[in-house]
């Protein structure tokens, strides 16, 4: 089981859509809604599906939409891994 990390999730923050330039996601950005982070639920949505793509897990689309922060969709995706092993 690939473990992905926040730096991780930060990279792929960085690439997608919707980065608000104002914000640092190198400071304490794991409990920060997604909302304030500059990411509607369009750019959730794209950084979702690069992570499904590039580590192989899979985050159902009525889940996407309720992952408020950074937290919830690395705790999801940690649940989706371990059923998957």
């Amino acid at each position: 089981m690939t473990d992905i990390t926040l730096d991780d999730l930060r990279r792929v923050m960085a690439a997608c859509a919707g980065a608000d330039e104002s914000v640092d996601l190198d400071g304490d950005i794991i409990d920060v809604p997604f909302e304030d982070l500059g990411y509607d639920s369009l750019a959730v949505m794209e950084t979702a599906a690069i992570l499904e793509r590039d580590y192989k897990v899979t985050i159902p689309d009525e889940k996407i939409a309720g992952l408020p922060t950074p937290r919830a969709m690395l705790d999801e995706i940690r649940h989706s891994l371990a059923a998957a092993s």
